[in-house]
């Protein structure tokens, strides 16, 4: 059997050991949150330091910075893309978990200082990002208009691209204007979709 091949018969990758879960999580957390207040720019020693770690660890993990960034990215879409069926099952109403799923999608948005940059950049690293963004939240918030929908609290038929996108374009300019504040305005969209 080939290494790497994909489809019928083909072996599927090792999972890793929880530990090694544990510690990646660890990682990303400090890079996410590092990020968050420095840019994606901050240098990999602010990194190892946050997550308790020697910068080789980093390394090991995350051979270069657009590894890193990538991988820090891609957690956070899952994070985001887990919480819908988790907020939908608790919350008392579907228009409530839908808020709060948006309100932590905006959250993620408009604290990637420096990311959306990146993904503008030529680097095949991050080429296939916006694409996996899509693909993972784009269902999520499909089903959390869909069930409010379904409850009778919005209208029914709303496109969650054209929701996600237009959340997403409310966030545009944030972080460059202390006097904007997108949260503001993303929840009176969410409170316009009810249905009065």
């Amino acid at each position: 059997m080939v290494v790497g091949a994909s489809g019928p018969g083909a072996a599927a990758p090792p999972r890793k050991r929880a530990d090694a879960r544990r510690n990646e999580a660890t990682l990303l957390d400090a890079a996410a949150a590092a990020f968050v207040e420095s840019g994606v720019n901050v240098p990999v020693r602010e990194i190892a330091a946050r997550a308790g770690v020697g910068v080789g660890t980093i390394y090991r993990h995350f051979p270069t910075r657009a590894d890193l960034i990538v991988a820090v990215y891609r957690y956070q879409v899952e994070a985001c893309a887990e919480a819908g069926p988790v907020l939908l099952a608790q919350a008392d109403t579907p228009h409530h978990a839908l808020a709060r799923w948006i309100g932590m999608f905006v959250d993620f948005l408009v604290t990637k200082h420096g990311l959306a940059e990146v993904l503008r950049s030529d680097d095949a690293a991050f080429q296939t990002l916006h694409a996996y963004f899509i693909d993972r939240l784009v269902p999520v918030a499909k089903q959390l208009l869909d069930a409010a929908a379904a409850a009778g609290e919005i209208r029914p038929g709303l496109d969650a691209y054209e929701l996600l996108r237009g959340v997403g374009n409310l966030c545009v300019g944030a972080a460059s204007d202390p006097r904007y504040n997108p949260r503001h305005l993303v929840e009176l969209l969410i409170a316009g979709l009810r249905i009065q």
